[in-house]
């Protein structure tokens, strides 16, 4: 049983630090039924692998706690468990790996919270739903996938296909979030654990998977098959999901009432009302017929986009059921006659997984939503926005944090929302922009709202992205 995990980031081996093992050892660890091995296949300045290896002995598992693959005396002794990706390597992670795993590094802290470049390489992996599991488990958390499925027997064609495949991961993403997903997603696809399933598998679940599942379209099937079928566990763990997510998603806080720092600090500027007025005025001017609102919250951006005659399709997505409730009444979806019906669609989804219910508009807006994305996830939220989505044009706001000084309400130093992760300078959001504007081919232009100090510029500053015609889409 193998996994091999690569990095093309510079310089490569600082995967060892991210990893707290050292790239010129062979590091070994006791595990139930056998023994892991981790070493370097590969370690140079631009590129680093480490394979963690399995030596599992299904005899030692009969005689241990476990069992092998079955109920049946033959299933204990005769199984696949020591060949492929299964419970056992989780176990192996959560040993081997355990530091990364919760995103610590003592050397490299910085970059254990940073986006870089990586690859995972499993070359048996079992998915008991096929290739189509495969791909609703992992693209929906943005990753590039090569798959390969395995013959039973290359020699007896009538035994038929079998369920394991040679697996290829790619995506640029902290290390912690790529070995969260396989530790969680190996037993998923696998439909087996090797040990009993309590109450404490909630809590693994919830610390490995809090951050990402709430969001994933496939997460009643994940919480179910993760549990081994209980039904009662699976509940628990949905329900404080979703708990979760309405305690810390800002849209939810928004979708109840303005936060209250915000609403205080701008209701004398009016500039939520000039934001919308400003956004909708430049879908106008783009030419744009479908629109999609990202993080759309209460649907206040869209109840004004709603007013242009000229969409034909306008869409609004949010991270937050409870937000999509609202906007829904807000927008009184079931009282619209037929053809307005039509027009207007409410989805869930995350701004920081691939969906592609996203691609095909001429325009996406994205209004005082970035700076409450975590700096880790912004790579994830880029490759989203500008790469799969791809719209035509993009209107993207946010605060402008020299200008906070203008308000004497706000203490020195503190942003204006509390769920705020970052406020840009204009500068910074300038370079953040045109980076982006380079690497995925689309021209920028700058816009303020609100009124404007000559040295401090405006309270929002807004970003046009236009994609070239030049690069195709």
């Amino acid at each position: 049983m193998l996994l091999e995990i690569s990095t093309t980031h510079a310089p490569a081996t600082d995967l060892g630090f991210l990893l707290e093992k050292h790239p010129a050892r062979v590091h070994d660890f006791e595990i139930s039924g056998g023994k892991a091995t981790v070493y370097y296949r590969e370690a140079s300045e631009s590129r680093c692998t480490v394979a963690l290896l399995l030596d599992i002995d299904p005899v030692a598992l009969v005689r241990g706690s476990g069992r092998g693959g079955g109920d049946a005396p033959l299933d204990q002794y005769v199984n696949d468990r020591p060949y492929v990706a299964s419970s056992f390597l989780c176990v192996a992670l959560g040993v081997a790996f355990r530091s990364a795993l919760g995103g610590r590094s003592r050397q490299r802290p910085e970059l254990a919270a940073s986006a870089i470049p990586l690859e995972a390489r499993l070359p048996t992996l079992p998915s008991r739903g096929g290739e189509g599991l495969l791909r609703m488990l992992f693209e929906p958390l943005g990753y590039q996938l090569e798959i390969e499925r395995i013959p039973l027997d290359t020699q007896v064609a009538e035994w038929g296909e079998s369920p394991y495949y040679s697996v290829v991961l790619r995506a640029t993403r902290p290390l912690r979030e790529l070995l969260q997903h396989l530790y969680v997603l190996i037993p998923v696809l696998d439909d087996e654990k090797h040990y009993w399933v309590g109450d404490a598998e909630v809590e693994k679940l919830l610390r490995h998977a809090g951050e990402w599942l709430g969001a994933h379209p496939a997460r009643e099937l994940i919480a179910r098959r993760y549990l081994k079928y209980r039904r009662s566990l699976a509940r628990e763990a949905l329900e404080r999901l979703v708990v979760e997510e309405e305690a810390t998603e800002p849209a939810v806080e928004e979708a109840a009432q303005p936060p209250e720092r915000e609403r205080r600090l701008e209701e004398k500027l009016s500039l939520n009302q000039q934001r919308i007025e400003r956004v909708t005025l430049l879908v106008q001017r783009l030419g744009a017929t479908s629109v999609v609102d990202l993080g759309c919250g209460e649907a206040r951006v869209l109840a004004s986009l709603l007013q242009l005659k000229q969409l034909t399709r306008v869409v609004g997505m949010d991270v937050s059921m409870r937000a999509l409730e609202i906007a829904a009444d807000r927008l009184k979806l079931d009282r619209l006659p037929p053809r307005q019906r039509e027009r207007i669609e409410l989805i869930h989804g995350s701004l920081i997984y691939r969906d592609a219910r996203l691609a095909g508009f001429d325009v996406a807006t994205v209004i005082e939503v970035v700076e409450h994305l975590d700096t880790a996830r912004l790579a994830a939220f880029e490759r989203v926005l500008f790469e799969f989505a791809r719209p035509g044009a993009i209107v993207l706001s946010t605060p402008n944090r020299e200008y906070n000084v203008k308000f004497a309400t706000l203490p020195a130093g503190q942003f204006r929302h509390a769920d705020h992760r970052f406020e840009w300078t204009r500068a910074e959001f300038e370079t953040w922009a045109r980076l982006q504007a380079g690497r995925f081919g689309y021209q920028v232009s700058f816009e303020g709202i609100g009124e404007e100090d000559p040295a401090l510029g405006a309270p929002t500053q807004v970003a046009v992205f236009e994609r070239a015609q030049a690069v195709p889409a």
